[in-house]
């Protein structure tokens, strides 16, 4: 069909609502999808999720999901500007990509999955399309079925990292993009798409969550001080640091390319050499995260276009990031790991936080309906089958802030945590 006042290279099957709805007003259909994401009630509980630190740590000034999700939008924005693709359309898929993690980001990811293992797992991406079509209330279908915020197709595909199930994911791999049960949005929002294949602004969305991800991260363990910068700049015990960074990438870098990533990192002007807190430390440390930021970005645009032979918009085209720029992005990541996911001193907290979540799980599926919220309760007696109704459990469990998970712990299972 005819493109209907869309941006350059969309067509209005793009801009189709698994429900059809009709509007007034001057609001594009894509613009339209980014303020229902702004105003979801899921979106403002990214606040008080984790993303690298808990936000009940006591530190204030670590980035939370919300925070990340916002600075992943300001990247991806650009890079929509500069690769022809709708900026709303990448927006809203960046500020939505990690509504579906649970408590205590990824730890917990591991925590509700384990759990969840016979009933068909647990995927913070898969959980973010629930939410996006089911989970958070906007639109009902003829049937009265939730449909959640009812977003565009193109918007929906956007938001989706691993288009594909479970059953299809590689082997080894936790990584998947719905649940059965929402196969049939799904299989909607891929109408004509390639198999397994992420449609251009899926790609943006997911290099925008890595250039943040990894400098982000970076500078917060900078400033919690869980990174020293003289160790990194005096080399002491470089080769078993990239080693480690080896190891966290799962083998999709030699050392001789890690090496040489943190090489060219480490060479920038503003590199830091040590870290006393001062305004002078903070500005540069700042300016190191532009640079970069600027530089993965400028790289992989510059790639992407040079392969392009027309409009990129959905599967007009690849995104295309060089390999020295994925292996930076690597480094950067793989410090974080090194010395604050891995550290010994972490590990004690992420194990009582699998536990809690576990535990909060168990006592929450034996009390029945009764202690959940209305529409997750709704959900549980509606159920049709035991999987059904434990899926209704997990929804309400990954629902949770860190510290309402806390709170529900200490008053479901009667134990004090101190």
């Amino acid at each position: 069909m005819a493109n209907q006042g869309l941006p350059a290279g969309y067509r209005s099957e793009d801009a189709e609502r698994f429900a059809p709805e009709t509007h007034s007003g001057a609001r594009s259909d894509f613009a339209r999808d980014r303020a229902r994401v702004l105003h979801s009630s899921g979106w403002r509980r990214l606040a008080a999720k984790t993303q690298v630190m808990s936000p009940t740590s006591g530190t204030d000034f670590a980035r939370n999901r919300l925070t990340h999700s916002l600075e992943v939008a300001q990247i991806g924005r650009e890079l929509a500007v500069s690769l022809g693709l709708s900026q709303d359309v990448v927006d809203t898929a960046c500020l939505a990509h990690d509504l579906g993690h649970p408590p205590f980001g990824h730890n917990g990811e591991v925590a509700l999955n384990e759990w969840a293992a016979e009933v068909g797992g647990f995927e913070g991406n898969a959980q973010t399309l629930r939410i996006l079509t089911r989970l958070e209330p906007k639109r009902f279908s003829a049937e009265g079925e939730s449909i959640g915020l009812n977003l565009t197709r193109a918007t929906l595909d956007a938001s989706c990292k691993y288009p594909w199930a479970l059953s299809e994911a590689a082997p080894g791999s936790a990584k998947f993009g719905y649940l059965a049960d929402d196969a049939p949005v799904f299989h909607w929002l891929r109408s004509d798409a390639p198999d397994r294949q992420k449609c251009a602004e899926a790609q943006v969305m997911d290099l925008s969550d890595d250039i943040a991800y990894s400098v982000h991260d970076f500078e917060d363990a900078i400033v919690s001080e869980h990174i020293d910068p003289e160790i990194l700049t005096a080399r002491s015990g470089h080769a078993s640091l990239i080693r480690t960074v080896e190891a966290w990438a799962d083998g999709e870098f030699t050392s001789d390319e890690l090496g040489a990533a943190f090489d060219r990192i480490s060479r920038s002007a503003t590199w830091l050499t040590r870290w006393q807190g001062s305004r002078r430390d903070q500005a540069q440390l700042k300016n190191f995260t532009s640079e970069m930021i600027g530089r993965f970005a400028r790289e992989s645009i510059k790639a992407t276009l040079a392969m392009a032979s027309g409009s990129l918009a959905r599967y007009g085209g690849n995104v295309v990031v060089p390999r020295e720029v994925e292996a930076e992005i690597a480094v950067l990541k793989g410090i974080v790991a090194a010395f604050v996911m891995q550290a010994g001193r972490r590990q004690p907290t992420y194990r009582r936080q699998r536990a809690l979540l576990t535990e909060l799980l168990y006592t929450l599926w034996e009390s029945g309906p009764s202690q959940l919220e209305p529409a997750y309760a709704a959900d549980y007696r509606e159920a049709t089958s035991e999987a059904a109704a434990k899926r209704a459990v997990i929804d309400q469990v990954a629902s949770l802030t860190d510290q309402s998970a806390i709170a529900w712990y200490q008053r479901m299972c009667q134990v004090p945590l101190v």
